[in-house]
């Protein structure tokens, strides 16, 4: 294979890897709105806690599609890495005003933000991994 041609299929993965990882923490973003009216009243700190992921998401989305910087996709394991954790945290150990989240692995939209959480970190580990190995 030419140079030329590896050089578009990479910047072709690396083109899909962006659109997938920008979804996938779209979509953690997303999954977390309708919650945040009811923890506000059960549990106001988590619901303040998922205002505020949300808002980063949607930043972090927007910095990948627009700068595509290395920061970026870091930042993006670490707050949906830490996300993850915690949704495991909850259904582990009952939070204060959250003790009914112990033991409720299959909360819809829980699913739904655990799976996209873990695509945008595998991903974006990927991509990082990527852009190391090019360097070098």
């Amino acid at each position: 294979m030419s140079t030329t041609a590896q050089l578009t299929r990479s910047t072709n993965i690396d083109s899909t890897l962006k659109v997938a990882i920008v979804a996938a923490v779209a979509v953690a973003a997303v999954a977390h709105v309708p919650v945040i009216g009811p923890h506000l009243e059960e549990a106001p700190y988590m619901g303040v806690l998922f205002i505020v992921f949300t808002a980063v998401c949607v930043g972090l989305g927007a910095a990948m599609t627009v700068t595509g910087q290395a920061w970026a996709y870091r930042s993006a394991v670490v707050v949906c890495g830490s996300a993850v954790a915690v949704y495991v945290a909850t259904r582990l150990v009952a939070f204060p005003q959250l003790s009914d989240d112990v033991g409720n692995w299959l909360e819809p939209l829980g699913v739904v933000s655990v799976v996209s959480e873990t695509v945008v970190v595998a991903l974006a580990l990927v991509t990082l991994r990527r852009r190391r190995h090019t360097a070098h």
